[in-house]
């Protein structure tokens, strides 16, 4: 059982949370334990006042953040910070911004709701924005926590389902010491200042109830040398229209915990066989050993970026860092569901977990590395 398990009834449900939400009511959103850990002050943008930006810098103490949509980020010209993202976890930041009038300094809480006010209004353009300034913004994915569980993609979305502007403010909860609150702290947190408190996973799971973001287009068999025949299915992600695949070996249905390796396609590594990269082989390794089982899935993650190979081989030469890889575990999630994984035991050698599975109900119940290569 673990902490969210045992503090579950601190926890509301997202439909509380959507209704605060549209009535302006901030909250707190818990990231997945398995990867920051940590919770953040939201609020949507729309209802982003100047009490709200200064509860959020004097009480939160993290980084005072503006996430909206893509869409929102070109139209208001704002290239991102970094062209190669070598973050942990790669969360998007634009340049910041300030509003171009209406402000004094920019920072103070009052300039920062400003700032925000016009960032997020639609009849304002780029005109209405100068850069730098003193809010961040960030670009959430398409797609929302179905394709990236982050607190960007998770305040955006919060803000449609309360039927407001799609844009969220964020804010990360730090300790008196300056240490990350972690899930004990943010519930005593919630406590005292009166908020509500909600997971990321069950915002997955939320939207998982109504929607689907990938579908299948295509089905056949393939004979690899690496393990024989495997039923090899095309998968679209109708939101980002890039293609991923499938394959299987038997039948996933029954109720075993089943194979699985959750692969993002490197040309370099699983062509090629890069030996600067301890990944080589992976994709190969796991191939076989569903082969010797006789029953497991491989979900091949294609990047979807136009510049993903240009982008590794920058990487490669060390003409830019190469940076944690993302992964798009909400689509390679919504994959195994269609294909009626439930339990499964992932093929990895890395002690990493993927993101947000809770929300889909998916369950790892044991890891097994591939032999013969080495961390991924």
């Amino acid at each position: 059982m673990n902490d969210l398990t045992q503090r579950h009834d601190a926890l509301s449900s997202i439909e509380e949370i959507i209704e605060d939400a549209r009535n302006g009511r901030m909250f707190i959103l818990i990231d997945d334990e398995s990867r920051e850990n940590e919770g953040d002050l939201v609020i949507p943008a729309q209802m982003a006042t100047p009490d709200a930006i200064n509860f959020m810098a004097r009480y939160g103490r993290g980084l005072v953040c503006l996430s909206m949509t893509r869409d929102r980020v070109e139209r208001l010209g704002l290239p991102l910070m970094a062209r190669q993202n070598a973050s942990r976890h790669q969360t998007a930041f634009t340049v910041s911004i300030e509003a171009r009038e209406g402000v004094t300094t920019g920072i103070s809480a009052s300039d920062r709701a400003r700032t925000i006010a016009v960032a997020i209004d639609p009849t304002k353009g780029r005109e209405d924005i100068a850069t730098p300034g003193h809010v961040f913004p960030l670009v959430a994915r398409d797609g929302g926590v179905l394709v990236r569980a982050g607190h960007t993609e998770a305040a955006v979305d919060m803000a449609r389902l309360a039927g407001l502007l799609p844009a969220g403010v964020i804010c990360e909860i730090m300790n008196d010491d300056g240490t990350m609150a972690r899930l004990p702290d943010l519930i005593k947190f919630a406590q005292f200042h009166g908020l509500k408190v909600a997971t990321i996973a069950d915002l997955i799971a939320y939207r998982r109830r109504t929607e689907t973001i990938v579908r299948r287009v295509l089905e056949t068999t393939l004979d690899s040398v690496f393990g024989g025949e495997f039923r090899m299915i095309v998968y679209v992600n109708k939101v980002q229209y890039a293609e991923h695949l499938a394959l299987v070996k038997g039948d996933l249905s029954a109720p075993a915990p089943v194979l699985v390796r959750m692969h993002a396609v490197n040309v370099l590594d699983d062509v090629l066989g890069n030996r600067a990269h301890a990944r080589s082989g992976e994709l190969q390794g796991a191939m076989k050993l569903i082969s010797e089982a006789g029953r497991g899935a491989i979900v091949l993650i294609r990047d979807s970026q136009p510049t993903s190979l240009s982008d590794r081989i920058r990487a490669h030469i060390g003409e830019s860092p190469q940076g944690s890889e993302l992964r798009d575990y909400g689509v390679g999630a919504q994959i195994l569901l269609d294909l009626g994984v439930k339990e499964m035991v992932l093929l990895t050698n890395t002690k990493r977990t993927i993101i947000g599975l809770d929300g889909y109900g998916l369950t790892v119940v044991d890891r097994r590395p591939i032999p013969g290569v080495g961390s991924d």
